[in-house]
């Protein structure tokens, strides 16, 4: 009887699900196939007592259509960085890789599935270095993972930040006003692109093209005419003018690493302001709503064509890799190869060109 252990970690992510039931479907068909789970990511398994729950058809049941993940996820589970909470209050982290490799082989897993995005990927790397079966599977709605072309979850981001532009554009017009909505995009701005792109956006301002601050302010000052015009404006969190710096704070959250972003939207509008900008401006942040709700139909397949093939490749024992969807094929890559690059935008792409082409303007 072989078992396979699955987990989500990183961020919560529209098809999280999907790729979950698939997984223990595929399963299904062996006959010989044990599939559990490790609630929030590696924690289920470091914490005392495990957290661990057996995963078979009736706990799969209609999953795929919910958003979120049954096992829950934390950006807080790196085995390498294991956060303990001491007597008094305070907070230390500590290596517990070696005891994690170890802890798997002793509960007789014969492969980790991990479903995560870069960092998740990263760590599922140095596991796999140091003797542990892992298949990953590609997850982040920022569609950062060079090594694939989508990953899932971004597509029902999009259609989020979509409908979010679509009806910001009937209210700025009512008013006058300039609306600044935020999407999420650490370091890529594909939400931002893609949403201004298809809401109609005048103007989209993305990490990999930063902006002049008068270029945008001349743009807006070329919609208005006697006071009357609108203006709809896609920020990715990740944004910065040029020669300044993305808007972010570092987390007071014990195990939490990365800085927290948010917040451009209003500095946006300072900026603005700062350099004569006489329009009524309004910002909305979309943040987690991004995150959550039913993934798309894209996005149920997707998932469910990665969730099929981690099985099969963690049945063949082509351990070491994460699936990939390349050129509408699925597929696979070395995790070493998955997390060696970002996939940026490229400002020379055709879908930048394409959004110029439209009258798209990125501050440049």
């Amino acid at each position: 009887m072989k078992k396979i252990l699955v987990l989500t970690g990183g961020g919560d992510c529209p098809g999280l699900n999907a790729v979950i039931r698939a997984i223990v479907k595929r399963a299904n068909h062996e006959g010989d196939v044990e599939v559990y789970g490790s609630i929030e990511a590696y924690n289920g398994v470091l914490r005392a007592p495990q957290e661990i729950i057996r995963l078979t058809n009736k706990t799969v049941a209609g999953i795929h259509v919910k958003g979120g993940t049954i096992l829950g996820t934390t950006t807080k589970s790196d085995p390498f960085n294991f956060t303990i909470a001491k007597e008094n209050g305070e907070v230390e982290t500590i290596d517990r890789s070696d005891e994690m490799v170890q802890m798997i082989k002793e509960m007789g897993f014969d492969c980790v599935i991990s479903i995560g995005g870069d960092g998740s990927q990263r760590i599922s790397k140095a596991l796999f270095d140091k003797g542990m079966p892992v298949v990953g599977v590609p997850k982040t709605i920022d569609n950062d993972l060079s090594a694939t072309d989508y990953t899932f979850g971004f597509q029902t981001a999009v259609q989020e930040a979509t409908d979010a532009v679509d009806k910001l554009v009937s209210t700025a017009e009512s008013h006058h006003r300039v609306i600044i909505l935020e999407v999420m995009g650490r370091s890529a701005g594909w939400i931002a692109l893609h949403s201004a792109i298809a809401g109609g956006a005048e103007i989209c301002l993305i990490p990999e093209i930063p902006y002049d601050i008068q270029a945008v302010k001349e743009r807006i000052e070329s919609r208005y005419n006697n006071g009357r015009g609108f203006v709809n404006i896609v920020i990715a969190e990740g944004a910065k003018p040029k020669d300044g710096s993305i808007t972010a704070r570092k987390s007071d959250e014990a195990g939490y690493q990365n800085l927290r972003l948010g917040g451009v939207a209003y500095q946006l509008t300072q900026q603005l302001k700062d350099v004569g900008c006489k329009a009524d401006i309004r910002e909305m942040v979309l943040g987690h709503l991004q995150r959550g709700g039913s993934p798309n139909a894209f996005d149920r397949v997707l998932a469910t064509q990665y969730g099929v093939k981690a099985m099969e490749m963690a049945l063949a024992g082509d351990f070491g890799k994460m699936v990939t969807f390349k050129n509408n094929e699925i597929s696979s890559v070395s995790l070493e190869a998955a997390t060696e690059a970002y996939n940026n935008v490229n400002p020379l792409s055709y879908l930048v060109h394409a959004a110029k082409g439209v009258g798209i303007s990125f501050g440049d």
